[in-house]
């Protein structure tokens, strides 16, 4: 199976760049073929390229939406049916529609052996406006379309300018991932993890809090036991007295909720509240029964001081809401990005690598996102 990630962007963007920072730090062990399609001029670029063994097609016969329909079909077969690729890198036109060409890909997808693995768009910020403005359609819909969105020369532009950029570009699309860390700060293996699975902190922090096998609301630091953990089924704690390691899990159910691997089950029953001895039976309840969410993508930079000041007030104040978990992940004024892990009445700070944009969620209940919006604003 060919991997298809489609590297859209508009005249100028800095979809090269990105393509060979890609080729550079993450597909090295990959047979990787570049299709371009340029619009009224020669491939430029396939000098470097070619240099860097990958073999280029072409396609100068005008812009993506026309040349596409009909012969694009033919060049993937050529392209794979001679080189026997791992992936296959496709970039657009900057003028041509990401929608025109996913539907491309998906045409063939029925007779060549092909994933339509991942479809980006490059934005510069500091044309971000004028784009929008000057070329409609052509540019949000490149927008719409992608799953995740790459900002380039975040840079060699203020924080105003990225965040004024960012809202205009979560008008268009309200899914995507979209990374405002400098690229050149982010490791290749981290862009395509964005690109290709983009998730958000709170599925991440769901999946946590929740029992993967069985699919139920867990309490924090409580020992969790799956023994015949059917959905809407109670027990007495006398059915959970044996260890992990004493029975299978056939008869938990899953619940479309994926463990991250990053911490240990409590138990899969939230009792709000009762003590243990008050009830010999615990109730199911779905994430969605008992948490809410509040998160925010920015572009702020915090000291160490600023950040564990705020999540002191967050665990303090009863102002922001039953807070149940806090979570993010954020630039510092240092130049130093800050891991945060909040449970009530611990919090845990510490250095990690860049991600792709400063990011926060807290999950709880009756949360004011007023309130949270200034703490962290």
């Amino acid at each position: 199976m060919t991997k298809i990630d489609i590297i859209s962007g508009f005249l100028g963007a800095g979809k090269t760049t990105l393509i060979q920072k890609l080729l550079k730090e993450s597909f090295t062990k990959e047979q990787v073929v570049l299709i371009e399609n340029e619009f009224g001029e020669i491939g430029i670029d396939g000098g470097f390229l070619k240099e860097a063994g990958i073999e280029i097609r072409e396609m100068n016969s005008g812009c993506i939406c026309c040349s596409l329909v009909g012969d694009f079909g033919k060049a993937l077969e050529e392209v794979i049916k001679q080189y026997h690729p791992d992936r296959i890198l496709i970039e657009p036109s900057g003028v041509g529609k990401l929608s025109d060409v996913m539907k491309a890909v998906k045409d063939v997808q029925s007779r060549l052996d092909i994933s339509l693995n991942s479809y980006t768009t490059v934005v510069d910020v500091k044309k971000c406006r004028t784009y929008l403005r000057n070329f409609g359609e052509f540019f949000s819909n490149q927008v719409e379309y992608a799953g995740a969105i790459i900002l380039s020369r975040t840079d060699l532009a203020d924080e105003k300018k990225v965040e004024e950029c960012v809202e205009m570009l979560r008008k268009i699309n309200g899914k995507a991932a979209i990374i405002t860390t400098p690229i050149g700060d982010l490791r290749g293996e981290k862009l395509v993890e964005v690109m290709e699975h983009p998730v958000s902190l709170a599925e991440e922090m769901l999946a946590e809090a929740v029992c993967p096998e069985c699919g139920h609301v867990h309490g924090h630091g409580e020992e969790h036991h799956h023994d015949h953990c059917h959905e809407g089924h109670e027990h007495g704690h006398e059915d959970h007295e044996h260890g992990h390691g004493e029975h299978d899990h056939e008869h938990c159910h899953e619940d479309h909720v994926h463990s991250h691997g990053e911490h240990d089950h409590g138990h899969c029953h939230e009792d709000h509240g009762h003590g243990h001895g008050d009830h010999g039976h615990h109730h199911h309840h779905h994430a969605d029964e008992v948490f809410t969410s509040w998160g925010k993508e920015t572009t702020k930079k915090y000291t160490g001081e600023e950040l564990q000041a705020i999540l002191e007030k967050l665990d303090a104040a009863g102002q922001y809401g039953e807070i149940l978990r806090a979570k993010g992940i954020l630039p510092g004024t240092d130049g130093v990005w800050r891991y945060f892990d909040m449970v009530p009445g611990e919090i845990q700070l510490r250095e990690g690598e860049p991600d792709y944009a400063g990011r926060i969620c807290v999950i709880g209940a009756k949360l004011s996102e007023e309130h949270l919006e200034e703490l962290f604003g």
